[in-house]
């Protein structure tokens, strides 16, 4: 379909929830191949949400499948519509990054395993277990849904922001 520029923070878009998708129709894949065009142009991104691109709907994807971190622990390439976690466990700090916040990596504690229920692009129910780097990128995206960036969950900006460095 497209590549979408990504909005940055300040954005208030960022910061608003997404609506629920009532059904998957092509609207709703037509979003999702562009999260997937978006992911996939940016290079080193592992995951996208659909308020990133300015839509604010419960939609976003995650492969962590090409990454040092998630290569060997993976579902590959996961197409959500309204994920809602609905079991966690264990806790992890990771550094994060975000093509919304370009310049700024930050820790993150969040859950080290989860259980994720969503609708794929056919329409499907799906249930699956994430747990490590895929587990935390499920929930940074998910965060998006909910108008929540990780510079929310950085527990000290003082310590536990830092600056990225140029290339």
């Amino acid at each position: 379909m497209a590549v979408c520029s990504i909005l940055c923070y300040p954005d208030p878009i960022l910061k608003q929830v997404a609506e629920p998708v009532a059904v998957v129709d092509e609207t709703v894949t037509a979003v999702i191949q562009d999260l997937v065009d978006t992911m996939i142009d940016a290079g080193h991104s592992v995951g996208v949400a659909a308020p990133q691109i300015g839509v604010l709907r419960r939609v976003l994807v995650v492969d962590v499948s090409k990454s040092k971190l998630g290569k060997d622990n993976n579902h590959g390439l996961l197409e959500m519509v309204n994920p809602e976690i609905i079991q966690k466990s264990g806790r992890t700090t990771m550094r994060e990054g975000c093509m919304s916040v370009p310049d700024y990596t930050g820790n993150v504690t969040r859950a080290e395993h989860i259980v994720v229920e969503f609708i794929d692009r056919a329409g499907q129910l799906r249930v699956i277990e994430a747990s490590g780097f895929e587990a935390v990128a499920v929930q940074h995206e998910l965060d998006h849904l909910d108008g929540l960036l990780f510079l929310d969950r950085v527990s000290s900006l003082k310590t536990d922001l830092y600056r990225r460095k140029a290339k």
